[in-house]
């Protein structure tokens, strides 16, 4: 842990949560240039992780508030996936009946912007028809636990020194780090995680809110043949990136 010690200092002197150094977050990723790369560089990365995974992988970026952006891996689901319908204006699957509940599960690898570092969890995926709306829910896991995606995890964390990122097990990551102070963050997701009264080192690093904490998106619905997709209506706290690329393969 030594180099997550290193950088949380190097980019937190007041050692205070949501007060980043942003000319050291710059350095720590290599400069201005670099950070202008990392769309080409997680499009690579994505291209290598559907090959070598034999899996479709997507990119989704990070909100304005998120300091990192996201490759999902789909592990157990088939394309055209919730991911794609919700992120990507894909149409809804004609196969998805009203009342059914459709779950998904990926690999979602985080990038940080402010360290040359990544951390990979398990997410499900639920979606389900109510009415003229789409319900889609993502269920973040603070790691990967099952068994079929384990393997994919481990063949994903060798992959990512060529890229120049560090993996941190987010076992490592999920507590606070010490001797920081949590600056604002109870306020704004202490009610919302029952309680838990302190940032983990995962959002010093990648994004703010607690690493379990689940999302929602409410979409409008077209069915697969109509000119038109599912579009967000409303969205909870996370539940939607601010672009991406789609990378398949079979």
């Amino acid at each position: 842990m030594s180099a997550v010690d290193e950088a949380l200092t190097r980019l937190y002197p007041s050692r205070t949560w949501g007060e980043p150094d942003d000319a050291e977050a710059l350095a720590l990723r290599g400069g201005a240039a670099a950070l202008a790369e990392l769309p080409e560089v997680l499009a690579s990365l994505a291209d290598e992780l559907a090959s070598e995974l034999r899996a479709a992988t997507f990119v989704r970026f990070g909100g304005e508030d998120e300091p990192c952006d996201y490759v999902y891996v789909l592990c157990l689901g088939r394309a055209p996936c919730i991911l794609q319908v919700r992120d990507h204006e894909v149409p809804v699957p004609q196969e998805w009946q009203p009342g059914e509940t459709i779950t998904e599960q990926y690999l979602r690898l985080c990038v940080s912007h402010r360290a040359p570092m990544a951390a990979l969890q398990q997410v499900t995926l639920a979606a389900k028809l109510e009415g003229d709306s789409l319900v889609v829910r993502e269920l973040p896991r603070a790691g990967v636990y099952d068994a079929p995606l384990l393997s994919r995890m481990q063949r994903a964390v060798a992959i990512l020194p060529a890229y120049g990122l560090l993996h941190l097990d987010f076992g490592d990551i999920a507590g606070p780090p010490d001797g920081f102070s949590s600056g604002v963050w109870p306020e704004l997701y202490a009610v919302k995680t029952g309680g838990v009264s302190a940032p983990a080192i995962a959002n010093y690093l990648f994004f703010p809110q607690p690493a379990t904490m689940v999302s929602t998106a409410y979409a409008e619905v077209a069915r697969a043949g109509s000119s038109h997709s599912a579009r967000a209506a409303d969205v909870g706290r996370g539940a939607l990136g601010s672009g991406g690329g789609v990378r398949l393969r079979s």
